[in-house]
């Protein structure tokens, strides 16, 4: 897989109107959607994770192509409404009234995360609505990056063994029906048999719950954590594989008539973007090389909250690399973007950052220091 979806003439082109800038390309978000589509059973929703990238003309051109949306918040539900009426998810663990009240009224399928998103919808539902259940599972899963947090203990969901008293009490609601499962349990995975492992161990969870509720499920939801490569050598996710191991765990399963549910993100949105930003210094100290750029966590945090950098190489420029940790403008020591390998560079040299197209702009502390926000451009 390309980890930079510009070469270095587009780069300096882009660069030219000015930086920091993120640059995205409409052929990439395009190309990435029909490879993991056509992979998949038809029985598979593709649900596109707002929060990954939520730009307004990348969920256009998902909600185009026919994908749903996975929103966990009010401003995301608003974002998709009129683009995608029917095919909206709704998670998060802490939903307010309001926000539940909104999900209603847009006809959205909500993910209960307990008790309390059961009974206010039983308040505030005007008639009957099928929800699905997110589920913390006790064990048999565990995610390799720590960042949705495993089967410890989880703000997120209904802890797996606390399932049986809650749908006891849920036998009292008269318009709300549990009809679904939501598991999500993996992070960045990359490969296919892991993701697969998860999958099966959720239809298993799946097939209790239908037992105890007596009736068919309509939705499994797997979750997200569909992965990208950040760095050269990385394997991509191998989908072909991903989809023939999702057909056979449907083959598998005669008793689950619904679909199965996707939460791709970073997937998706991921390899259509780039992070272009300039050296404004270099420093040595102490026998570490500093790189100082234009941009910092305050356009990009990923790589100080999961400790790698994106991919980064510097445009048009050759020699031999060693490394340098790449710091921002921020009166901060947290303010770092990682440890890369880079040649010769000197202020005005201009960088570029792959795989930039999920948690780039959105995430970051962009008001931090009040620095210009990063402008953002979309290409063909």
């Amino acid at each position: 897989m390309n980890l930079f979806a510009f070469d270095d003439a587009a780069c300096d082109r882009l660069a030219r109107e000015g930086t920091p800038l993120f640059a995205y390309s409409f052929a990439a978000a395009e190309a990435q959607f029909r490879t993991l589509r056509a992979a998949l059973p038809p029985r598979v929703r593709v649900a596109y994770a707002v929060k990954a990238n939520p730009h307004p003309r990348l969920l256009q051109l998902f909600g185009e192509l026919g994908a749903s949306f996975d929103c966990a918040s009010a401003g995301e539900l608003a974002r998709v409404a009129e683009l995608a009426p029917g095919r909206i998810l709704y998670a998060g663990p802490g939903k307010r009234t309001a926000e539940l009240d909104l999900a209603l009224s847009l006809g959205v399928r909500v993910q209960a995360e307990g008790w309390e998103d059961l009974e206010r919808l039983e308040r505030l539902a005007p008639g009957p609505v099928a929800v699905n259940l997110r589920v913390h599972p006790a064990g048999g899963i565990q995610e390799g990056s720590p960042i949705i947090g495993g089967t410890g203990p989880s703000a997120f969901g209904v802890d797996e063994e606390d399932l049986p008293i809650l749908l006891k009490r849920a036998e009292g609601l008269r318009k709300v029906a549990i009809r679904g499962l939501h598991v999500f349990a993996a992070s960045n995975e990359r490969d296919a048999s892991r993701l697969l492992a998860t999958h099966r161990h959720v239809l298993g969870m799946a097939r209790l719950l239908q037992e105890a509720l007596g009736t068919e499920l309509e939705q499994v939801d797997l979750g997200g954590g569909l992965g990208i490569p950040y760095a050269p050598g990385e394997m991509p996710l191998d989908v072909e594989a991903l989809g023939r191991g999702l057909g056979e765990l449907l083959a598998a399963c005669p008793w689950f008539k619904g679909e199965l549910v996707l939460e791709p993100g970073r997937f998706l949105a991921g390899p259509c973007g780039i992070y272009l930003t300039r050296v404004t210094r270099v420093k040595e100290s102490r026998g570490v090389r500093f790189v100082i750029l234009e941009g910092g966590v305050n356009h990009l945090l990923r790589p100080l909250l999961t400790g790698q950098a994106f991919p980064t190489r510097a445009v048009a420029s050759a020699g031999a690399r060693r490394p340098a940790t790449l710091a921002g403008p921020l009166c901060t020591s947290l303010d770092r973007l990682g440890e890369v390998e880079l040649p010769e560079v000197g202020p005005g040299t201009l960088l570029v950052m792959g795989m930039a197209g999920a948690y780039g702009f959105t995430e970051a502390m962009t008001p931090f220091l009040s620095h210009p926000a990063p402008r953002e451009r979309w290409e063909a």
